[in-house]
């Protein structure tokens, strides 16, 4: 029996717990949490089944009482003596992707980011769409090409065409990009035909993830128009292993900076879900921006709400991000695309100018948000290296 050491000023205190799926050398996932630079196996130290599954989503659908009941549990049990047979060294397990995602929606709730964009794109026009501040815009991604941080990232053929080119062309992106976004994941879902309301959040979400919405520019440019992303975006999606509970982020909620027009009244309310999280993008080790998550216009509970608003049914493994995070500053932009000013103001990056990813290049995400008696929660990392295109064809077999 031992009990856990926590490093002074660790992000994994007693205060976050968050849950993962991890693996040693017998090569069985199941549930885990992280203390410090510990992991706890849930199925030792909680002796319960659901937690010998190697996916959150049977202790997901349990349900909020049962979500409190089991924090409440670990609570008590890491404050004193566990079984050495429980414990790992964080830097000794492999960690795994921790959900099996169901259905996977992105929105596009940060008005710096959208203004951005629009600025870019739309230069002589208004830079945000009439209906932006009406409703949490948003679209359906593709729930298979979710992975884990650490997941190599090949890049994306596809056809793209620049403004100065007279047809398309079918070849590698040549404009790839990130979006430093917060993805949450839904717990106990809902019928078809039924609605979740802003003020029932907590009742269905179990927790948050860090995500990086990779996003090839060139082919989203010449394809969304007029029914949106498609193949720019569904290569890949990558999210952190650890899920930081809604409960270990209670101190971190803020009130969202302010809507205005008020929003229907289906979406009045969730106000009081803005969060206080800290991104931090690193370039190839590099820090080249931070992210303010508190910016954003839409909170979760809205983007909620209007996910199934429509009678979509929400189920246990939904995953729905927040879109990219940007603040008003340069140095707070969240995609590269905004960082550079489409391509027009490189960054120095290990001392290059750079503008879109290169084969090679290691993107990584880190967020952190305020915890009890001034501590910090940390949501650990999510990262993805890119690797060069795969320009044949898939040959059949035989």
């Amino acid at each position: 029996m031992s009990v856990v050491e926590i490093p002074d000023g660790s992000p994994f205190g007693v205060e976050n717990l968050p849950y993962g799926i991890f693996s040693v050398d017998d090569g069985r996932p199941r549930v885990g949490t992280r203390l410090g630079d510990t992991v706890i196996d849930l199925s030792v130290v909680l002796a319960d089944p659901v937690f010998a599954a190697a996916s959150l989503n049977p202790f997901m659908a349990q349900g909020p009482a049962r979500w409190a009941q089991v924090r409440e549990r670990l609570t008590q049990l890491v404050a004193g003596d566990l079984p050495d047979t429980a414990l790992h060294p964080a830097a000794d397990v492999r960690l795994h992707l921790p959900v099996e995602v169901a259905d996977y929606v992105d929105f596009y709730a940060s008005e710096h980011h959208a203004s951005n964009l629009g600025r870019l794109f739309r230069p002589d026009a208004e830079p945000l769409m009439p209906n932006w501040k009406h409703l949490p815009v948003g679209y359906h991604g593709r729930a298979g090409t979710v992975v884990v941080s650490g997941t190599d990232i090949v890049r994306p053929c596809g056809q793209r065409k620049a403004p100065d080119e007279p047809a398309p062309s079918f070849g590698p992106s040549r404009r790839l990009d990130i979006e430093a976004e917060l993805g949450f994941l839904v717990g106990v879902g809902s019928p078809l035909g039924d609605r979740i309301g802003v003020d029932e959040f907590a009742r269905h979400v179990f927790g948050a993830v860090l995500v990086n919405d990779w996003s090839a520019r060139d082919i989203q440019a010449w394809e969304y128009v007029p029914l949106g992303p498609h193949l720019g975006k569904s290569f890949a999606t990558s999210i952190s292993p650890w899920v930081v509970p809604l409960a270990a982020l209670e101190a971190a909620r803020v009130p969202l900076p302010g809507q205005d027009p008020q929003p229907l009244e289906y979406l009045r309310g969730g106000q009081d879900w803005g969060l206080d999280i800290e991104f931090v993008v690193e370039w190839n080790g590099e820090q080249v921006s931070r992210p303010p998550y508190r910016e954003m216009y839409w909170s979760p509970a809205q983007m909620l709400a209007h996910m199934t608003v429509n009678g979509a049914s929400a189920r246990t493994g939904d995953l729905f991000a927040s879109g990219t995070i940007s603040g008003p500053d340069r140095h707070q932009r969240g995609a590269f695309i905004e960082l550079t000013w489409g391509g027009k103001e490189p960054v120095v990056v290990k001392g290059e100018e750079r503008t879109f990813l290169l084969d090679g290049d290691e993107v990584t995400l880190s967020a952190t948000a305020p915890g009890p008696n001034g501590t910090r929660i940390g949501f650990g990392e999510v990262s993805g290296t890119i690797r060069p295109a795969k320009e044949n064809r898939a040959q059949p077999p035989g």
